[in-house]
C-alpha cells in the first residue's frame, strides 16, 4: 500500500509536521510535531498540535506512533500533548540519553531527569530496526552528526530526513549542537544518497532562501545533484571543513533551551519554569 502524506507548517519556527498514514479509517504515525511556544512571555499554546489532532479525528485515524527524528532546539516538541490526547507510543533514536547526559548537568536537572530515555519516550529505535502501523512498515536508519540522536524514518519509499538534510537551495544540518560532528554528518548523507534515486526526501525544516515559496520535498537524485552543500560532487574533506566553518559563525537558536529542556523529555513541558545557563566569555 502506498503511503499517504500530510504536511502541516509551523511559521514561527519553520518545522514542517507530519502525518503518514495508510488509509481514511486507518492508522498513522506523527512526526516531529510543533507545541507553540512564545518565549517573550512563556505562553505554551496548542493551536498547531490541535490541527493536527483534528486531522487525525477528521480522518478517523488511529494514532500508532508519535517519532521524533531528534531532540530538536529550536522548537518545542507537541508529542506528550499529542499522546494525551490520541494515543500513541511516542519513540525516537537510542542517542537520546547522549543528549539527556550532556544537559541533565548543563541545566541542573540532576534531581528531575533519567539518561536512560525513559522519561516520556516509550521507544528509543537501534539502527535499522523496522516498525509498523496499519498497512505499512517503516524502517529507522540512524543518521548522526546534526545530533547524537538524529534518525531517518523510511517507510515505503518516503524517508523522513528531519534537520539532516534541507532542500537543495538550502543545504546541510549544522553541528555544532553538543555531539554534532561534520564527519558523521557526512557519512549519514552519503547513506540517504545510496537509497533509490526516486526516494522522496521529506523535510523538517524550511527557511524559504530569497524569499521563495515554501518548500519542503525532494528527491534522492535531486538533492545529490543539486544540494548546495554536499553533492555527488563534494568530497568528504571539503564538506567537513565547509561545515565547520559555516558553524562556527552560527548564532544559538532562540529556543535553544526551552526546546532542549522539553524535548530530552518527549514534550513534557517542565513544572513551572524554564532554566537558562548563564555562559560567560572565555
Amino acid at each position: 500500500m502506498t503511503a499517504q502524506v500530510k504536511a502541516f507548517y509551523h511559521q514561527d519556527t519553520s518545522t514542517i509536521s507530519y502525518i503518514v498514514f495508510d488509509q481514511i479509517g486507518g492508522h498513522a504515525v506523527v512526526i516531529d510535531s510543533v507545541r507553540d511556544f512564545a518565549v517573550n512571555s512563556g505562553m505554551v499554546g496548542s493551536i498547531f498540535a490541535d490541527q493536527l489532532i483534528a486531522f487525525l479525528n477528521d480522518n478517523d485515524l488511529t494514532t500508532d506512533w508519535i517519532l521524533e527524528t531528534h531532540a530538536h532546539a529550536d522548537h518545542l516538541s507537541a508529542a506528550s500533548y499529542l499522546k494525551e490526547r490520541v494515543g500513541g507510543k511516542i519513540a525516537v533514536g537510542k542517542g537520546i540519553t547522549e543528549v539527556q547526559s550532556f544537559f541533565r548537568p548543563l541545566l541542573a536537572l540532576n534531581d528531575e531527569l533519567f539518561t536512560d530515555g525513559r522519561d516520556g519516550f516509550d521507544h528509543l529505535f537501534k539502527d535499522l530496526e523496522c516498525f509498523s502501523f496499519g498497512l505499512l512498515s517503516g524502517r529507522v536508519i540512524a543518521t548522526p552528526g546534526h545530533t547524537n540522536d538524529s534518525v531517518t524514518y523510511l517507510i515505503e519509499g518516503n524517508a523522513f530526513v528531519g534537520d539532516t538534510l534541507f532542500m537543495p537551495d538550502f543545504g546541510s544540518a549544522r553541528c555544532d549542537f553538543p555531539g554534532g560532528d561534520a564527519s558523521l554528518l557526512y557519512d549519514s548523507i552519503r547513506r540517504i544518497y545510496e537509497l533509490p534515486d526516486e526516494t522522496k526526501l521529506w523535510i523538517c525544516h524550511d527557511y524559504q532562501p530569497g524569499g521563495r515559496e515554501l518548500a519542503y520535498l525532494t528527491t534522492v537524485a535531486e538533492s545529490k545533484a543539486d544540494n548546495i552543500h554536499i553533492s555527488d560532487d563534494v568530497t568528504r574533506d571539503d564538506f567537513i571543513q565547509f561545515r565547520q566553518e559555516r558553524d562556527s559563525h552560527l548564532s544559538a537558536p532562540k529556543l535553544l533551551y526551552p526546546s532542549v529542556q522539553v524535548n530530552i523529555r518527549a514534550g513534557q513541558l517542565p513544572e513551572k519554569f524554564f532554566k537558562i545557563p548563564i555562559m560567560m566569555p572565555a
